[in-house]
């Protein structure tokens, strides 16, 4: 089958990833060992996002031609970026409190506003369950899909516009980044490489909405 490597590549490259910031990347000056949650926190939090932009683009491309495979792709997505916006969630408090003192700060802006994103695809599942009518289901779920992606230039922003324990973006930034070397490799390599996981979920997830959508059919030819 094709791409069958894809998981067993993309998951040694996440264990590698791992490996190289624990053991193989310097300690931060100020921060220290509880730093590296920045190697797993800051790649989950970027394919998040791109999950979540791609659930809008597919989405917005389905009203429009009316395709299944996006509709597919769009629910497939959304269903991965829920995991990773759940590791994003699960890591950022374990980080915060060594380091602010607190696990989390409800007036903070981003951390609220990422809450909110996860609860609005998490809704966005909750919906594909509840409507029988596969038409009528991917209709609704692209145009909650498309609505949810909007918060994600906020959240982005949100450090710049508001009071929040989160620094300003020291990678994400139009200067050049304020990493040292070494630790800026290993964050390229964690992007990377969750970005292949990524991609190696939403190929398992899609395969099979393929397969359910099959047996469907059958199901029904048979009823």
């Amino acid at each position: 089958m094709r791409l069958a490597w894809l998981p067993t590549i993309a998951g040694a490259a996440v264990l590698g990833t791992v490996i190289r910031a624990a053991f193989f990347t310097p300690l931060e000056a100020k921060q220290g060992a509880a730093q590296k949650i920045f190697y797993v926190h800051v790649p989950a939090a970027w394919v998040a996002f791109l999950a979540f932009f791609l659930v809008a683009v597919a989405s917005g491309v389905y009203l429009w031609l009316r395709d299944q495979r996006l509709d597919r792709f769009a629910e497939s997505s959304a269903e991965v970026g829920v995991v990773f916006t759940t590791v994003v969630l699960i890591t950022g408090p374990l980080w915060a409190k060594p380091i602010w003192g607190t696990y989390w700060a409800w007036w903070d802006v981003r951390l609220v506003s990422t809450l909110f994103l996860w609860f609005i695809y998490v809704s966005y599942i909750v919906l594909r369950g509840a409507i029988e009518s596969p038409t009528l289901r991917a209709r609704y779920s692209a145009v909650l899909g498309i609505l949810g992606a909007f918060l994600i230039p906020f959240i982005h922003l949100s450090v710049y516009l508001f009071a929040t324990m989160h620094p300003m973006p020291i990678v994400g930034k139009p200067s050049a980044p304020s990493l040292p070397n070494e630790m800026l490799v290993t964050l390229l390599i964690s992007l990377a490489s969750f970005t292949l996981l990524y991609f190696a979920f939403v190929r398992s997830r899609y395969n099979y909405a393929v397969e359910r959508d099959a047996a469907a059919a059958r199901t029904a030819s048979d009823a």
